[in-house]
């Protein structure tokens, strides 16, 4: 670590690197130097992310952009530059490193508290998009291609049904059908984004509450956190990947289907502070939301879906039947939101 440290502009001499925080793909430390001055190491995932020089020039180009938008240095990541000026470095094993500024008197929360960090989540995530809406989306790259294509990711399931690898396929026919049933419909977006009937912008593509960073004090939205997936993409995946997670009323993985349903409160809430931080949306864009909301869940529960029948090599599972576990809670959610599609609809129609 000090190895890799000292290759870095320092404020002080590093007394501590502790492990930090609770992601799953990137190795993330809190340093502490003698002049009491924090920081947050990572080790990028060369597993998760093809291009890492490529990536470091996005999260490069977008925190710069972002840290003239505000005056308070805490709406926006900051990243610690190398001796020789870069903002990043490789070590002797290949592994790619960064620091950041730690984000002082702040606190980020794996679940809302209340319904006001909901909110509040929402208003970080409009406020990224209003701050990056003059920001040349396209200079960046596609950390993960073909992320949000839903009709690839439908490839890629079928590519899955026809091996059935891990021989699971005569068991998850419901889920299957499910799937097919909608394959027609969950390609909306790709094709409007095709057409160009929605503008590509800076999207997040992980849209969780713990990817947002509040006040200690007041719990307002400060900034957003985690920007590997930042690239190019519509609004409506961000907005519905954050109804899919923070709208639900049980976890990913709740067994008992019984208590999955998407909480239109919670929907609404999120609504009402998403739509006026972003500020500047078109017409079409506003009414694709809660077409977002339900084609990320459709692709969340086909991703959870194609790993377990190619034999669970890419979600982390924690007993066998964890993704179709996971599969089944996103399906449920989706039949929950087409019960309630004009509620849906009716909520967002006041922001045209």
């Amino acid at each position: 670590m000090n190895r890799v440290l000292e290759r870095f502009c320092l404020n002080g001499r590093p007394l501590s690197c502790t492990p930090y925080g609770e992601g799953h793909i990137n190795l993330t430390f809190l340093v502490v130097t003698d002049t009491k001055k924090r920081y947050i190491l990572q080790r990028l995932s060369r597993a998760a992310f093809a291009d890492i020089p490529g990536l470091m020039r996005n999260v490069t180009a977008v925190t710069e952009f972002l840290s003239g938008q505000s005056t308070d240095e805490r709406s926006s990541l900051h990243l610690i530059p190398t001796l020789d000026g870069a903002t990043w470095c490789r070590d002797g094993e290949g592994e790619y490193w960064r620091l950041y500024d730690f984000v002082e008197d702040s606190l980020c929360l794996q679940t809302p508290e209340s319904p006001e960090d909901f909110y509040q989540s929402a208003v970080a995530f409009g406020q990224f998009q209003c701050r990056l809406r003059d920001f040349p989306a396209e200079t960046l790259c596609e950390t993960i291609p073909n992320f949000h294509n839903t009709p690839d990711r439908y490839r890629k399931f079928h590519l899955a049904v026809d091996a059935d690898a891990a021989g699971r396929l005569a068991s998850v026919m419901p889920e299957v059908r499910f799937l097919l049933d909608r394959e027609e419909d969950a390609g909306a977006l790709q094709r409007m984004r095709e057409r160009g009937e929605l503008p590509v912008r800076v999207t997040h593509n992980d849209t969780k509450l713990n990817n947002v960073m509040l006040d200690a004090v007041t719990r307002k939205a400060l900034c957003v956190i985690d920007l590997d997936t930042v690239m190019p993409g519509l609004v409506a995946y961000d907005f519905g990947d954050s109804v899919r997670f923070g709208a639900s009323t049980a976890a990913e993985d709740e067994k008992d289907l019984s208590r999955v349903e998407m909480s239109l409160d919670l929907y609404e809430t999120y609504t009402r502070g998403f739509i006026p931080a972003c500020g500047g949306l078109t017409a079409a864009e506003i009414e694709s939301l809660p077409l977002g909301a339900k084609i990320m869940t459709l692709e969340n529960g086909m991703r959870f879906l194609t790993d377990y029948l190619e034999g669970d090599h890419y979600y982390h599972i924690a007993y066998p039947e964890h993704n179709l576990d996971r599969c089944r809670t996103q399906l449920k959610l989706v039949s929950d939101m087409e019960k309630k599609w004009d509620r849906m609809t009716e909520s967002i129609r006041r922001y045209l």
